[in-house]
């Protein structure tokens, strides 16, 4: 068989990670510094090294996949679109308005953010629907035409519509759509009849909002792309990584960015699962620790843990369900994380008491930490590391970075250590402790905020600094095994390799269950799958090669937020040939009284193992429908084994001396690299390093490497 590659590239606000995969399992990669300003530079610069590094011909690569962050950084820095928002008449003001919720309750000087869309921008017309999608108002041609051409006059380049209960009627929203496209074929134009049919004024226009607000940059962005491929003598289809953790072509991203915008942590948790499944592991927490935040997530019973909506552009916190109201709120489905502000880049600083604090705020690609010698003086979790010989004091990044040590313990000395008068070796492994503590309350708000025991769960950990405070963490939650997966500073750029194809529709539907219409429910759910297997065969999946899954949106008569429940199917026969061979044909099966009872017993089991009680008496209504459709290739998305091949690494040092505590003091250690490895487990203490990542193996542990080249590490 002639050797293809598949070319993953994921770009952060530090690093841009590029990976080539080949078909026989060898793993080439190349990381090269973001550019911020203009981050195709750096995508154009990092995919051309690694082709000429390793003499692999662009026309040998079968498939690209991207993970983005054009759309996030266009709303962290306000430069979307100059967009306008069409409403209801008396709904201006829903974007201000919001939920209520105040992001620090005690903080009298804190100021919601502004609207992606000032007031200026927000235009009234008469036009209604009732939540049955029956028409009340009809809808004002004239003042729609006024309103068109008020957000003109004003520049708009992009505009969103929203009107009241359009998830159960668009028919008002595309008639705005027409009349905008006769005014001004070029403007772009979002409907929430398409960009989120569910139910919640706020949420669906705030979605719809953000998605007319980032598409034309990501329009631009991908077109550009387009013409970079082609450059470089790659022309083909560019898949992107969505924040649910499934792959979408850019055409599609291009009408619908919002789903796009949590694409790059995103990939390393499904990275993560796609591994973790084929090691035999279904419950696993994830640690992603890159440049400038950390992130968790849970993998439970073989599942990914989604969550249905989200906040970009907020503050930091220990988990987006607990703080909320800081951000822009997306709802749609995503990869359910928990963030910190501990990356490498993070700064450290005294605060007024005396404090030793760590983050969030953080140096960035530019200048970086102070050992980066690019004009830091702060210091941070990494040079904190440096300076205890836990991380390499000559060069990162595979040697393209070289890393001045001096450096580092001058800004310790200088900005931490002449405040607490203490030496730079106490407070660099302060630092660390410091950090290691931000990095538990990631672990701990996926795991025991949930009512999960960590202790129940294996930790994968990847990202350029996860694998360097991994054992730490493990073991002060009791965790026994550590995973770290092949290239981990590339992590995310390897896992948007194993993802597949993967769609989340959903559509709102209000029934309880003591006077359910059975036939309407079937109708909704039909529908629903007949939308997800079109959109498969549009991409070209066949019947054999599709897997269509149901669930229902259901809660108590009276709550405000609701819990996803799979539903429960009757045995379909499995179809020969296909994909995997026997997998089975997708098919709607129609719900009878028996699953619908089903259906109810499951959603108090959910509820009673998230929230920690049921209520049986209680009521129990559907609000919502969704189907999640996935694309099943030919071939598995993960090889069965995986080789690293060397990169541009500088020659690594036999030991060196590095510290781990005033228990242990300094101590000579081992460093090794990860083909240095075999299945027999080796003792700590050692560091093992790569061109992408370290990792520290803590006294009183093992690390041995299994047939993905998973570095695994477990105490003695």
């Amino acid at each position: 068989m002639t050797r293809y590659y598949r070319l993953g590239v994921d770009v952060g606000g530090t690093f841009t990670d590029v990976v080539l995969l080949a078909s026989d399992g060898s793993a080439y990669h190349r990381k090269v510094l973001s550019t911020p300003a203009d981050f195709s530079a750096a995508i154009k610069t990092g995919i051309g090294l690694a082709l000429g590094d390793h003499g692999i011909d662009a026309g040998d690569v079968r498939e690209y996949t991207h993970g983005a962050t054009v759309a996030t950084n266009a709303i962290i820095t306000r430069t979307g679109a100059n967009t306008g928002l069409i409403t209801t008449r008396g709904f201006r003001d829903v974007l201000e308005i919001r939920r209520m919720r105040v992001h620090k309750l005690y903080d009298l000087n804190w100021e919601k953010p502004e609207p992606l869309v000032p007031r200026r921008m927000r235009m009234e017309v008469p036009a209604r629907v009732n939540p049955w999608g029956e028409e009340t108002v009809p809808l004002d041609e004239d003042a729609t035409r006024e309103a068109v051409r008020l957000l003109l006059d004003e520049g708009a380049e992009s505009i969103a519509v929203c009107f009241i209960h359009a998830y159960s009627n668009g028919g008002h929203e595309r008639r705005v759509r027409k009349l905008v496209h006769e005014a001004a074929p070029h403007v772009s134009v979002s409907l929430s009849s398409e960009v989120l049919p569910e139910m919640k004024e706020y949420e669906r226009t705030s979605t719809t909002v953000i998605n007319a607000y980032v598409q034309p940059v990501v329009k631009s962005y991908f077109m550009s792309m387009e013409r970079d491929l082609k450059e470089l003598g790659m022309d083909l289809p560019i898949m992107v990584m969505q924040s649910n953790g499934g792959m979408m072509p850019s055409e599609l991203a291009r009408e619908r960015p919002m789903h796009i915008i949590e694409s790059g942590p995103a990939a390393g948790v499904t990275g993560c699962h796609r591994l973790a499944r084929r090691m035999g592991l279904d419950d696993v927490m994830t640690l992603d620790m890159g440049g400038t935040t950390a992130k968790a997530s849970l993998i439970e019973g073989g599942e990914i843990s989604r969550s249905p909506e989200y906040e970009v552009g907020g503050a930091v916190s220990i988990g987006h369900r607990l703080v909320k109201g800081s951000g822009y709120l997306l709802r749609v489905p995503s990869v359910d994380l928990a963030e910190v502000g501990a990356g490498g880049g993070s700064v450290a600083w005294v605060d007024p008491g005396g404090a030793l604090k760590v983050g969030p705020h953080s140096t960035g690609a530019n200048p970086g930490p102070a050992c980066y010698g690019l004009g830091g003086r702060d210091p941070t979790i990494t040079d904190a590391n440096v300076h205890l010989g836990l991380t390499n004091p000559e060069h990162l990044a595979g040697g393209t970075l070289p890393i001045h040590a001096d450096l580092a313990d001058r800004a310790i000395r200088e900005r931490v250590g002449a405040y607490l008068g203490l030496d730079t070796t106490t407070v660099a492994w302060g630092i660390r402790e410091v950090a290691n503590s931000s990095l538990i309350r990631a672990l701990r708000a996926v795991s025991t905020e949930r009512g999960r025991d960590p202790r129940q769960f294996s930790l994968f950990a990847f990202g350029g600094m996860g694998p360097v405070h991994a054992v730490d963490l493990a073991a002060e939650l009791g965790i026994r095994k550590v995973v770290v997966p092949p290239l981990p500073g590339l992590f995310s750029a390897v896992g948007l390799l194993f993802a597949g194809v993967e769609h989340h529709l959903v559509r709102t539907h209000y029934s309880r269950m003591s006077d359910l219409d059975l036939d309407r429910l079937n109708g909704a759910l039909e529908g629903l799958f007949e939308e997800a297997e079109s959109t498969l065969e549009r991409e070209g999946y066949d019947a054999a090669h599709r897997a269509l899954e149901l669930s229902c949106d259901v809660r108590y008569v009276g709550q405000d937020y609701a819990l996803s429940v799979p539903l429960p199917t009757r045995q379909i026969p499995a179809a020969t040939g296909g994909a995997g061979g026997g997998a089975a044909l997708p098919r709607f099966s129609p719900l009878d009284a028996g699953l619908v009872a089903a259906l109810v017993e499951d959603f108090h089991a959910e509820h009673a193992r998230t929230y920690g009680y049921r209520s049986d008496h209680e009521e129990v209504q559907v609000v919502g429908v969704r189907c999640t459709a996935r694309g099943l290739s030919d071939q598995p998305r993960v090889p069965a084994t995986i080789r690293v091949e060397p990169g541009p690494a500088g020659a690594a040092a036999s030991s060196r001396m590095a510290y781990f505590g005033r228990g242990a003091g300094w101590v000579s250690v081992p460093v090794v690299g990860r083909d240095r490895l075999s299945g027999a487990p080796e003792q700590g203490p050692m560091v093992i390093e790569e061109d992408s990542s370290l990792t520290v193996v803590n006294p009183g542990w093992q690390a041995s490497l299994d047939e993905w080249s998973n570095i695994v590490l477990e105490p003695v």
